[in-house]
């Protein structure tokens, strides 16, 4: 007996909208099996299961959809494992650029922040600071009343 899912299975399994497991299948992630009156109803297998939690990992990892679905499409071929690996480091390596650049384009980011923080302070200090100090004229015009 083969195990199958509805789409309010892995709906309610997954947290996920209906409408978004239906885009996963437009990318071709999942290819479930038609049935009832003009193949309404979507019957998934365990491999479409496996592919979806497969295809939620890699978005975790920051993926895109098409490289999910390139790693995931690996895993399905007949390949040996090395070449699983092996595509599966390359796209791995290329994700981890894209974030190593991400990251230095925000540490620049950060630092030119704290910068303009620090020039705020110092002028707010030094503002604070003419404000409270009371003038010549001031003291004088005091002592005369």
């Amino acid at each position: 007996m083969t195990v199958s899912f509805s789409i309010s299975d892995l709906a309610r399994e997954f947290d996920l909208t209906t409408r978004a497991i239906r885009f996963y299948e437009d990318l071709g992630l999942l290819q479930p099996q038609r049935l009832g009156p003009g193949g309404r109803n979507r019957v998934y297998s365990a491999r479409d299961r496996t592919r979806l939690k497969l295809t939620l990992r890699a978005k975790r990892l920051g993926l895109s959809l098409t490289e999910a679905k390139d790693i995931i499409d690996v895993y399905d071929s007949p390949r040996d494992s090395g070449a699983q690996l092996k595509k599966f480091l390359l796209v791995l390596g290329d994700h981890r650029r894209q974030i190593d650049e991400q990251m230095a384009d925000l540490q620049a980011n950060l630092d030119e922040v704290k910068a303009h923080e620090k020039e705020a302070r110092a002028l707010l200090a030094k503002s604070e600071k003419k404000a409270t100090t009371p003038t010549a004229t001031t003291g004088a015009q005091h002592h005369a009343a």
